[in-house]
């Protein structure tokens, strides 16, 4: 699994009419060195990466599909038994492969299924309990398939996956979750280390203006940017690094060709002790899901979602379904 990845998430998800741009910017990544895609069904996008993979492929730019990492996710209307083998089959039909290297749960919950089957449209009123045991052992399958050659999950704390790893025969390889320098996941890394399971993250910028999930405390921090200073480099740069120097996947987002090559540009430099230090210090402050939370849902406060493992006061509130 390269350590760096690229996010193919749009602030309002992918439209048809956004498939050209996509398409260009992973092309333009793979031109850059990317070798790691990160999409989900939700996003839109599975499509355009799936044409921007083959058109590489048919102009020599890579060898063969192999050489591209491809994660995709499944949706919460599709996290139910008997739902879960028909999506990712769907997923590899709009990405026009036959496997996924990475099968993840998306979130931790499930939504009632809409009437129209392609609907993905949250609706907080429609959200259930999921049948985590149901819907791991059919992940299973995916992978005893080859339909994905792992299996993972995505925005787990450290209880739920206590819970899952409870009954997995194949126990999730990655938890992919929000990590920047404001949202350090600590307490979380060290629960994964523990059990052999990777930490991927996602908005290590925080997502900075974005969409309504932004949380501006990173790419405005004065703490970041003197590091940055001190290190000629960019906040991003800097940002990226710490996450790499936890020794997490990072999955980084822009579209733009010249910072696609220099959120690559982290790897023959380090932060400091001084440095380190001085971001271990930073208030805790998280982009966060209450569009999970519902009165008549599974998870009533943001605190059950997270199984009391963030206060709402070290979270920035949004209604927007995230990029993670």
């Amino acid at each position: 699994m390269p350590r760096v990845g690229l996010g193919t998430a749009t602030a309002t998800f992918a439209t048809a009419e956004g498939h050209t741009g996509v398409k260009e910017a992973v092309l333009h990544a793979i031109g850059a060195g990317y070798r790691h895609f990160d999409t989900a069904a939700v996003y839109n996008t599975e499509a355009a990466l799936g044409d921007a993979v083959a058109e590489a492929v048919r102009a020599g730019t890579i060898a063969s599909r192999d050489v591209v990492y491809v994660t995709s996710k499944l949706w919460i209307t599709d996290a139910h038994p008997g739902r879960v083998l028909p999506a990712l089959e769907k997923t590899l039909r709009n990405l026009c492969m036959e496997y996924v290297d990475l099968y993840l749960i998306h979130h931790p919950v499930s939504q009632r299924p809409p009437k129209d089957d392609g609907n993905m449209v949250l609706v907080k009123e429609d959200l259930v309990e999921m049948d985590m045991k149901g819907v791991w052992e059919e992940m299973e399958e995916c992978q005893r398939r080859g339909l994905a050659k792992a299996i993972g999950v995505s925005n787990f704390a450290c209880k739920k996956l206590e819970n899952l790893l409870s009954f997995a025969n194949i126990p999730p390889v990655v938890n992919q979750v929000e990590v920047n320098p404001y949202c350090r996941q600590k307490k979380l890394r060290e629960f994964c280390r523990a059990r052999g399971i990777q930490l991927c993250g996602y908005s290590p910028l925080g997502a900075n203006g974005a969409t309504a999930w932004a949380n501006s405390s990173v790419m405005e921090s004065p703490v970041l940017k003197q590091i940055a200073q001190d290190r000629c480099k960019s906040v991003a740069q800097v940002c990226i690094r710490w996450v790499y120097e936890q020794g997490d996947v990072v999955i980084v987002k822009s579209f733009n060709e010249s910072r696609m090559r220099e959120n690559l540009d982290i790897f023959d430099w380090e932060l400091t002790d001084d440095d380190r230090r001085k971001i271990s210090e930073l208030p805790e402050s998280r982009g966060l899901y209450n569009f999970l939370v519902h009165e008549s849902g599974p998870y009533r406060t943001v605190e059950e979602l997270w199984d009391g493992e963030i206060t709402a006061g070290h979270c920035n509130q949004t209604t927007f379904v995230s990029s993670g």
